[in-house]
């Protein structure tokens, strides 16, 4: 995606697969300030990095800084990484949801400046209603902390739909399963991994 890429060497970013490859071979060289880093280095990041080491899909990692008393985690992540040709709409979180109003959890990814409409995640998913779920459950669910809940690597494997504008990007961003940090990837790899549905899901 034209533009992206200088931005986020402003935030020491972490590479893996054909983009480091491709800059070695073309006699480039990197940043002093951007670890290069192979899957040794990166395998006990979180289970999200681990996910994306064996499907061999190509991602990068960007680290941010997470401020401690934030809450608004996604308008934090938009804050330190949006510009230079990433826009917020590309930046998505991961929500959790109560089915039918019991114990059945599902995901829900949708960009950050968006509203979830539970109402079309739930048709989405082919259920009658959705809640959002309680944070104690999705963390206990997902095996991550709120704020750092990746739609990788959880804990239990949940029905996940995915808002269809994630189609629109050649790449997203979305948590690698800790705060102050993404991964961009790109949005029909997300998909497969998750074997989610796509559909619009934001309200308005």
């Amino acid at each position: 995606m034209p533009g992206y890429f200088p931005k986020y060497l402003d935030c020491q970013l972490e590479i893996h697969g054909t983009r480091s490859d491709a800059l070695r071979a073309s006699g480039s060289s990197l940043p002093t300030t951007v670890p290069v880093v192979g899957s040794k280095a990166v395998k006990a990041a979180t289970p999200a990095v681990a996910a994306l080491i064996a499907a061999a899909v190509d991602y990068e990692l960007l680290p941010y800084e997470h401020r401690p008393g934030e809450h608004a985690f996604g308008d934090e992540a938009v804050r330190a990484l949006a510009g230079s040709g990433l826009v917020p709409e590309q930046i998505f979180k991961t929500l959790l949801i109560s089915l039918d109003r019991g114990s059945d959890l599902a995901v829900a990814v949708i960009p950050v400046p968006a509203t979830l409409s539970l109402k079309a995640a739930a048709a989405a998913l082919g259920r009658a209603k959705a809640t959002m779920a309680d944070p104690a459950a999705a963390e206990r669910s997902s095996g991550y902390v709120v704020g750092g809940i990746s739609p990788l690597g959880q804990r239990k494997r949940l029905p996940t739909v995915i808002d269809s504008s994630a189609l629109t990007w050649e790449r997203i961003l979305c948590s690698a399963g800790k705060r102050g940090l993404q991964m961009a990837l790109a949005p029909g790899d997300l998909i497969g991994l998750t074997n989610a549905v796509t559909a619009p899901v934001t309200a308005g």
